[in-house]
């Protein structure tokens, strides 16, 4: 579903990515873990197209996205035909980023409304279906002030759906929410993985990692240093710089995991 060949990504003199290659399968939950700094959320803003790639190609379905092949020569796609192409690709970040001034149910009909055309009365019963789903169908008119942090990232988890993308890209969904807010949203993403729904997750929750994960990805200073199936991930790592990341992360207070 997600070709990545040689991806550079620069911030002035910074070479924050070094020529990533990465494919995620169609029903796949990928897992990226890695130190701070290491890339991994920038490797997702590059994928749906917030942040501009200095090097390399990433595919979408086999077709390259952000540009396009003209007579043999890359063309920058339009804004217009970048914005079809990142409908498809939900994404939900760390801090949420609902609008303070919606309900949770406008939050959710926003971007169908606007961006698809889809009728107000429609828009209005899929996003009350939505957080019905994430088990938020008593708080469809309560402002994100009100909500907790774990619900107001199911909000932005409904938010994302409301566009029928075909592939989900979680940043760090759960490292702001207080450790006993945590589990709610894991479960929301357990659910979407156990309906099929193509997962890239940047987490450090090992629990989430080891259980559902088809595959987990180590980044490293802009560069994938090892990935594997997770019981191979987690339990037999070939990288020295693996295990000294496992070994740090395992013994963490609530990371979940055990001593590898």
């Amino acid at each position: 579903m997600i070709r990545l060949e040689g991806i550079v990504k620069r911030f002035g003199q910074l070479e924050v990515l070094k020529g990533v290659d990465l494919r995620v399968e169609r029903g796949e939950v990928l897992v990226i873990m890695g130190p701070s700094g290491s890339g991994k959320s920038t490797l997702l803003r590059c994928i749906n197209l917030l942040e501009e790639i200095q090097g390399g190609t990433i595919y979408f379905e086999d077709r390259a996205i952000g540009r396009r092949q003209e007579n043999g020569r890359w063309v920058t796609d339009s804004p217009r035909e970048a914005a079809r192409l990142r409908q498809q690709i939900g994404m939900v970040f760390q801090r949420f980023n609902l609008f303070p001034h919606m309900t949770a149910l406008q939050n959710v009909m926003e971007a169908p409304v606007q961006v698809k055309g889809m009728t107000k009365l429609e828009a209005r019963t899929r996003a009350a279906a939505l957080l019905s789903k994430v088990g938020l169908s008593q708080k469809l008119d309560t402002y994100p002030s009100q909500l907790s942090g774990g619900q107001q990232q199911r909000v932005a988890i409904a938010r994302a759906l409301a566009m029928d993308p075909k592939v989900m890209l979680f940043d760090e969904p759960t490292s702001a929410l207080d450790p006993e807010l945590v589990q709610e949203v894991l479960d929301v993403m357990l659910a979407l993985a156990k309906e099929g729904m193509s997962m890239v997750v940047v987490s450090h929750e090992v629990g989430f990692a080891r259980d559902v994960a088809d595959r987990v990805v180590f980044v490293d200073e802009g560069k994938i240093v090892e990935q594997g199936a997770p019981g191979e991930f987690f339990t037999r790592p070939q990288h020295e710089r693996t295990r000294t990341f496992l070994h740090r992360i395992l013994r963490a207070p609530g990371s979940g995991g055990a001593n590898p």
